[in-house]
């Protein structure tokens, strides 16, 4: 069952020129197309289904800087600065709260991990701090478990994910945005080597710029124009519950080693499952084995593998189609996928062990997200040099919705020339197929 969100109208008539066309109405896409309309350019934003219908509105609503990749640090900092003042910006409510975030655990290797980022992410002017066992156990009123410790950030936060969208997607569209949903973009023409157009299947919008933010679609979409963009799809498990009495057990997030808690602004929890998930066998997922076999070896044991019939039609499938044919993002307008029950079981049973006072809680809905990881799990944003006039925005990892607001500014700085919010270059592009050596991803 998919997350509620917030719908938005779409804009019917299509524009036959803008001066960027977005490909993607999840977060990555509409905060670039609400930053480019800032700078005054005219943008159409092209989504299959519709705004935040996939990961964008499926993740945990974390607004964080604590145990990021060093090399992504940067740009959550920045993200995490302009949540503060989203809300006032917007004129709507985001769900941003700024509550801090608490990590707790009993196990001493993650204790050290969390101990070595501090004194590096210090260098870089972020100042989360080792929590004792006893302000581990005060910081998670009413839990059981005997943590030996954990961090806190106090400066992190958390947002409403299905608000957080269609509020930056309706500001894009009072500063002249044009959305258009149920709009696939087949694919791209081009005009002396470089992008002269989107071909969506309700007509052409000329173009010389196209930023393509289609999250695990991204890589399909690249392929059909012989790009390669190695991404793999890994499938999260979540649920909300029903509101709930009594003294919260946080007003932000806590992440324990199985479970994590995000209080909702309706008094609920958003639940997920810390590290667990499910990988489906795909072509492209082989096609791209060797650069993520580093870290699928080192995390394979926490995943379910499995085949089903989206090895043949679903994101990660190989797929031949034209621009003027039915597409694949035509065939599949939102990829739902079903819960992992057995999932659902493991941390309902955790809930009851570490938190009594849930042991009753209602689950009001439970859904699967499809994740786009980059075997660095840093996101790409970046040019593509192949083709000029062409950018794409994916790959983040889990993160995207958290460095946001960040990423679109980014991604619309690199578009129109202007000096970029953060240094581009962790984000390049080339560096999955140049031999770059990416290293074992950072903290999680």
């Amino acid at each position: 069952m998919s997350p509620p969100v917030t719908r938005i109208h779409s804009d019917e008539t299509l524009p036959a020129q803008a001066d960027v066309v977005v490909i993607g109405g999840g977060v990555a896409g509409i905060t670039t197309a609400y930053h480019l309309a800032k700078k005054g350019h005219s943008v159409a934003v092209v989504e299959k289904g519709y705004v935040a219908g996939e990961q964008s509105s499926r993740n945990w609503g974390w607004c964080r800087q604590q145990n990021r990749d060093l090399r992504e640090l940067p740009l959550a900092q920045r993200a995490l600065e302009m949540w503060k003042g989203m809300n006032e910006e917007l004129g709507a409510e985001t769900g941003f709260r700024h509550t801090g975030l608490v990590y707790v655990t009993t196990k001493p290797s993650d204790l050290a991990a969390w101990s070595g980022w501090i004194d590096k992410a210090r260098e870089m002017q972020m100042h989360s701090r080792v929590l004792s066992a006893a302000e581990a156990k005060e910081m998670s009123p009413g839990s059981t478990e005997n943590w030996i410790g954990g961090v806190h950030s106090p400066s992190d936060g958390k947002a409403e994910p299905a608000l957080a969208v269609p509020a930056f997607a309706e500001a894009a569209r009072r500063l002249g945005v044009t959305i258009h949903q149920d709009c696939a973009a087949r694919g791209l023409e081009t005009s002396a080597g470089r992008v002269s157009a989107v071909v969506t299947e309700k007509g052409t919008i000329r173009t010389s710029s196209v930023l393509v933010a289609g999250g695990v679609w991204t890589s399909m979409f690249c392929r059909h124009h012989g790009i390669d963009m190695p991404l793999a799809g890994v499938q999260s498990t979540s649920m909300f519950t029903a509101p709930i009495s009594g003294p919260p057990i946080t007003e932000g997030g806590i992440s324990t080693p199985d479970v994590t808690f995000r209080r909702r602004l309706d008094g609920g929890y958003t639940i997920g499952i810390s590290g667990r998930g499910l990988l489906r066998l795909s072509p492209q997922g082989m096609m791209y084995a060797r650069p993520f076999w580093r870290t699928f070896k080192k995390r394979h044991k926490l995943l379910t593998i499995t085949a089903d019939k989206t090895f043949f039609a679903g994101p990660e499938a190989l797929m031949r189609w034209s621009n003027d044919s039915v597409s694949p993002f035509e065939r599949m307008r939102t990829f739902d996928p079903p819960p992992q029950e057995k999932l659902i079981s493991f941390a309902l049973k955790r809930i009851a062990e570490i938190y009594p006072q849930l042991a009753s809680v209602k689950i009001v809905q439970k859904y699967g997200g499809l994740i786009d990881f980059t075997p660095d799990w840093v996101p790409v944003i970046s040019p593509i040099d192949k083709l000029p006039g062409l950018y794409v925005s994916a790959g983040f990892s889990g993160h995207g919705f958290g460095v946001g607001p960040a990423a679109g500014k980014l991604a619309a700085d690199l578009i129109t020339g202007d000096a970029p919010i953060v240094d581009p270059h962790p984000y390049r592009y080339s560096r999955l197929v140049d031999g770059t050596d990416l290293g074992e991803p950072g903290l999680m």
